[in-house]
């Protein structure tokens, strides 16, 4: 047994989502999650920066004393994971491989629409994703740079008449190439998810890594012999390096529970 914490980290709420299904999937686990809001988006970034930041956020997790890392950021997974791999000697799971896994099972007509911040789109990580799994789908890509900064800004905003229009804007292209399958290759969009579906129509499937991403960390406990005791209440902690008044009440809802113990922390140090 291990009852040390699982660490998570994103550049910002969009990581709970993945949180989300960690908890419901394993919830004798404790967590700790870090949410980078205070510097959100990473996908605008150049790639220096992106692995800059990661290897704070990294820094800051690995001073909680973590049993293993998981990794709730598309960009980050996309720039930094053989660095990652070669520099933490901890167990970390990503989410693009888990994402793209499910997406090449959804799809019928063997069209996969992507759609991630821009710097997930331009490394074409998904893209050679699925190309190991099924090379002979076709995969039409498409860059959402707004939608972060929508997710960021609370439940009000995602599904208002300008995240519609704006989703609309980025994925006519997709609609138009007749997916059947979009996978949201970046954890914040799930939040988004009804204006998304809204405008792709019902017969799209929308496909999100969390699920997936939880599957492979209870898998991963059980593989190792990380399981926590169970006679133990798992403690849940929260950091971000931005506002805890604008934080806890947005992850409040996005988690289902109550969260009043969120901690500001100055991530530059690290």
């Amino acid at each position: 047994m291990d009852n040390r914490p699982i660490g998570v980290f994103d550049s910002g709420l969009g990581g709970l989502t993945v949180l989300k299904e960690i908890m419901n999937l394993i919830p004798a686990e404790s967590v700790v999650y870090f949410g980078d809001s205070g510097r959100a988006p990473y996908g605008t970034k150049s790639k220096e920066t992106i692995i800059k930041y990661t290897f704070q956020d990294i820094r800051f997790l690995l001073n909680q004393d973590i049993k293993m890392m998981v990794v709730a950021c598309n960009t980050v997974s996309a720039f930094s994971m053989e660095l990652i791999k070669k520099q933490v000697d901890i167990p970390v799971i990503e989410v693009i491989e888990p994402g793209a896994a499910a997406g090449v099972r959804e799809t019928v007509n063997k069209k996969l629409g992507v759609i991630g911040t821009t710097a997930t789109i331009q490394s074409g990580a998904y893209e050679k994703a699925i190309a190991r799994i099924n090379p002979d789908l076709q995969v039409f890509s498409k860059a959402c740079p707004l939608f972060v900064p929508l997710a960021e800004e609370g439940k009000l905003w995602w599904e208002k008449e300008v995240a519609v229009k704006i989703a609309e804007e980025y994925l006519g292209s997709l609609k138009n190439e007749g997916v059947d399958t979009l996978i949201l290759g970046c954890t914040h969009y799930p939040l988004l998810k009804n204006t998304i579906a809204k405008v792709m129509g019902n017969g799209v499937k929308l496909v999100s890594s969390a699920q997936e991403v939880a599957k492979a960390v209870k898998n991963e406990i059980v593989r190792k012999n990380m399981e926590r005791d169970p006679a133990i209440k798992p403690v849940y902690r929260y950091y971000t390096s931005d506002s805890v008044d604008k934080f806890e009440p947005l992850c409040s809802i996005i988690l289902d529970r109550n969260v009043h113990s969120a901690e500001k922390v100055d991530i530059e140090k690290y």
